[in-house]
């Protein structure tokens, strides 16, 4: 019986113990207050400096909503083509294949999107000249939704650059900034439509300068090398197919640079994406406007950039620089004093520290321009004026009707002589010298030699007045090239849409 007392008064100790203890937890946890502060980032790691120099939350707010109505979604528009698939992995030969999408070679119409930057009040939007290059319909749409055919005004392949314009007034617009000015590191937003999502803006640092990926179609001239001008902005801004002619920006919402490619192996974001520098893109812009063409300087040099090998071989005193190697034909620098083995260090007041940056410098300036080129020859420094050419050796503008008519056709023509004629029996006509690559060579099985004797059933005399009907045809025409080769004396005709 005491037993049984005892251990009832230990049961009874237990539960006051017990009770004691839970009443004790439940005032402790009344206690306990959750607190929510308003406007206080989640992220204490991102800060960047204000005017006044003071450390302030980094913040991309302000410069979206001032990029994103001036990025536009581009729709290109492709009738139907018969040319064939060459066969080939279109992912090792079409560098814009998987930034871009396919072009597809199909029957029927087919569709590619991309993105553009509004940089006038009027209209006029800049993208890349792959977004556009050989469409037969170009649409755009505006964050609004309002969607407008749009005018193809000029392009350049050499920098992947088109100017485009729709029939609009009081539009949004970015101004450029001087790409020259940023700085590795630097904050930048990429602004554009991937993957049909419309008005995506991601943020980065630009990761490098001055990058060359030889993504460019490169053109032979005459054995005077590649025209391409590659000195990318690199970043990790996320980027991917359909950002292609999107706006690369600061902070402030300046036009940094277009988006242009990127380099995957998968085709998707990755880590690296370029854009073509504002500098030359306000370049190009500015010579399509004033002159209908790219109006671009030429050195005429074959060049390398100097690394530790070129050193070694050549004895070189210094480290950096564009090594000239060879001229080409009807140089301006060779003309002006230059030789074989110098090492460009610096133009004017620019340093040159590789081939890319005399390529970019020498690509934003004009034929007749005159610039100086500091060299290192043999270990001694000089500075030599030289007077920029074009690709043709002259230093005067190329003038919009020499290549306004041709350039949609992408042909190059010659007049005929008189006794071609009478052998042939036919009264005038213009020789097709080269096919070249554009909508002839894609949408017709013309080839060289093809004697054009009438456009749409009026008489063609000369290369000048085959160029003045074309120039009068309206984007969308239908045109109707008739005429005969010399070596199969029938008549043929080649249709297409300009």
């Amino acid at each position: 019986m005491r037993k049984f007392g005892s251990l009832f008064l230990a049961a009874v100790l237990g539960s006051v113990c017990t009770v004691a203890s839970y009443q004790w937890l439940e005032g402790e946890k009344e206690n306990v207050k959750v607190e929510h502060i308003a406007n206080i980032p989640t992220s204490k790691v991102a800060y960047t400096v204000d005017e006044d120099g003071k450390a302030v939350p980094l913040d991309f707010t302000v410069a979206a909503e001032k990029v994103m109505p001036a990025v536009v979604h581009i729709r290109s528009t492709q009738e139907g083509t018969s040319r064939k698939s060459n066969g080939r992995e279109e992912y090792q030969f079409d560098p814009f294949r998987d930034f871009f999408g396919p072009r597809f070679q199909q029957q029927g119409p087919s569709q590619s999107t991309g993105s553009g930057v509004i940089i006038n009040e009027s209209g006029y939007i800049v993208t890349n000249n792959h977004v556009v290059e050989g469409a037969d319909v170009v649409e755009v749409s505006l964050t609004d939704n309002r969607t407008f055919k749009a005018e193809v005004i000029g392009t350049d392949p050499d920098t992947d650059i088109a100017l485009i314009k729709i029939n609009q007034k009081g539009l949004p617009y970015l101004s450029f900034v001087d790409s020259d000015k940023t700085k590795v590191g630097e904050w930048v937003l990429a602004i554009g439509n991937p993957f049909n999502l419309n008005s995506t803006v991601t943020a980065g640092i630009i990761s490098a300068k001055g990058r060359s990926i030889n993504i460019l179609s490169r053109n032979s001239n005459n054995g005077q090398g590649s025209t391409a001008i590659e000195s990318f902005i690199q970043t990790d801004a996320a980027i991917n197919p359909g950002n292609s002619g999107g706006a690369l920006v600061d902070l402030q919402g300046g036009l940094v640079g277009i988006n242009t490619a990127i380099a995957s192996p998968t085709g998707s974001y990755s880590g690296y994406g370029f854009a073509v520098p504002s500098d030359i893109v306000s370049k190009v812009v500015e010579d399509l406007l004033k002159f209908g063409t790219v109006q671009r300087g030429w050195l005429g040099v074959s060049i390398a950039s100097v690394n530790s090998d070129l050193v070694k071989e050549y004895d070189l005193s210094v480290n950096e620089g564009a090594y000239i190697s060879a001229f080409a034909d009807q140089s301006s620098a060779k003309e002006a004093g230059l030789k074989e083995g110098d090492v460009v260090i610096k133009i004017d007041e620019t340093p040159i520290r590789s081939n890319t940056a005399l390529i970019e410098y020498i690509g934003r300036r004009r034929p007749g321009d005159k610039v100086n080129v500091t060299v290192n020859r043999k270990g001694k420094e000089m500075t030599i004026p030289v007077v920029l050419k074009n690709k043709e050796g002259k230093t005067d503008a190329v003038k919009p009707e020499e290549r306004e008519g041709f350039a949609t056709l992408g042909i190059e023509l010659e007049d005929i002589d008189a006794k071609v004629l009478k052998k042939l029996d036919i009264n005038s006509g213009v020789r097709v010298k080269d096919v070249g690559n554009g909508k002839l060579a894609k949408y017709t099985e013309m080839r060289e030699g093809f004697i054009i004797t009438k456009v749409n059933d009026t008489p063609v005399k000369s290369v000048k007045e085959f160029n003045e009907i074309l120039k009068k045809k309206k984007p969308g025409e239908l045109v109707i090239l008739s005429g005969t080769y010399e070596d199969f004396p029938r008549e043929y005709n080649y249709a297409l849409r300009m």
